[in-house]
């Protein structure tokens, strides 16, 4: 077992995100508040609740230089958070959506935001100096459903997103006076902002958890049909893999290195995916024990997989969608839907990361000393 700490600091918890220095997380119990902790003598106190918003907050994210909370919410608004003094001061971000907004990113430089929300667009967000407000420019008509997730390339211009029509797209996202033209460095130096560089059609149902590996050459996301994609050379003839896997679908996911993988998702218990020497990728296995009830038996994969699915117990139990995950010993009782490394400076391995789920629990994992999974990071 990697779990090092679990946490049970609510009923459920829809997403968080950890301080610069890892001594304090902020996450929604579900509501429209932010809930901030802090560690304090090895317990954990509230020491901020941060109340704005009107409708379920979505999407959490806490830069790493500059100290500042974003939120975006079903309410169709984002905040930008700043501390000053000892309280957080809320700005409001004019996202200008009709539909709720579903997820937010920091950029690399943190000069921007992306907001992917169910207007099927996504705002990228930055601050107006002259004006001292944040504004946003949309990417409108490219999907053709909910963005789901976003994720931003190393070089702070090319934005990926995956929407639930079962698409993964890369956008440019350069804005003048924003960006330098150091940052436009490479194959798509000469695209505009909202330009789409390549449109991914590998999964034919809904897709969620994008992420670019630590040096930008790889990007990964999942599919509801119980599947991961990686594709490598990103442009107009990329290279894909796809890999599929027995167990349910994946929520998010999260490059540890250049060559392993980890996805979270329904079945309470992430997986570890990892390149081989020829780059080929593959399932190597589940992070938490996985114990079975002894006595019970077996039926076919798919019969397991779809009894899960409508949360029947495979022992007959009973209907509790979490009791097939308590029977195998997973640390998460319900679905994982937020993965988020706990980086070291100056390290682009990954060793340490959280997750939280619908159990209310946020849980620390920590890849350190596994013997299997060493010869990836």
């Amino acid at each position: 077992m990697t779990a090092i700490a679990v946490h049970q600091f609510a009923q459920c918890i829809t997403c968080h995100a950890w301080s610069p220095d890892h001594s304090m997380v902020a996450f929604c119990p579900n509501n429209n508040e932010v809930h901030i902790y802090k560690s304090l003598q090895d317990n954990w106190e509230r020491v901020h609740v941060l109340q704005k918003h009107d409708q379920l907050i979505s999407g959490i994210d806490w830069s790493v230089r500059s100290n500042r909370i974003v939120t975006a919410s079903h309410d169709r608004n984002s905040y930008v958070w700043n501390l000053e003094g000892s309280e957080w001061v809320p700005t409001l971000v004019i996202l200008r959506l009709n539909r709720a907004a579903l997820c937010v990113q920091w950029s690399p430089k943190e000069n921007k935001f992306a907001v992917g929300s169910g207007a099927k667009t996504v705002c990228i967000c930055y601050y107006e100096q002259e004006n001292n407000w944040w504004v946003s420019k949309l990417i409108r008509k490219r999907h053709d459903s909910s963005v789901t997730n976003v994720a931003w390339q190393t070089n702070n211009l090319l934005l990926a997103t995956t929407s639930t029509d079962g698409k993964c797209r890369i956008f440019s996202t350069f804005i003048k006076g924003v960006d330098t033209k150091d940052s436009r460095a490479g194959k798509f130096s000469d695209s505009k902002f909202g330009e789409l560089i390549v449109q991914l059609d590998l999964s034919f149902s809904w897709a969620f958890g994008v992420k670019w590996s630590p040096s930008g050459n790889t990007l990964a996301y999942a599919g509801h049909n119980s599947m991961i994609y990686f594709v490598d050379e990103v442009g107009p003839s990329p290279l894909a893999q796809s890999v599929a896997f027995r167990d349910l679908p994946l929520r998010d996911i999260l490059f540890v290195s250049e060559r392993m993988v980890i996805g979270t998702g329904f079945d309470c218990n992430p997986m570890a995916f990892a390149a081989d020497e020829r780059g080929i990728w593959s399932f190597i296995r589940f992070l938490g024990e996985r114990k079975t009830a002894s006595g019970s038996k077996y039926g076919s994969q798919f019969s397991e997989a779809f009894g899960k699915l409508y949360g029947q117990s495979k022992q007959g139990v009973g209907n509790d969608p979490v009791e097939s995950s308590r029977l195998r010993g997973c640390v998460h009782e319900n679905c994982i839907t937020c993965i988020v490394p706990l980086r070291e400076p100056g390290v682009s391995t990954i060793k340490r990361f959280s997750t939280s789920g619908l159990d209310g629990k946020v849980v620390i994992w920590d890849l350190e000393g596994q013997a299997d999974l060493s010869q990836y990071l």
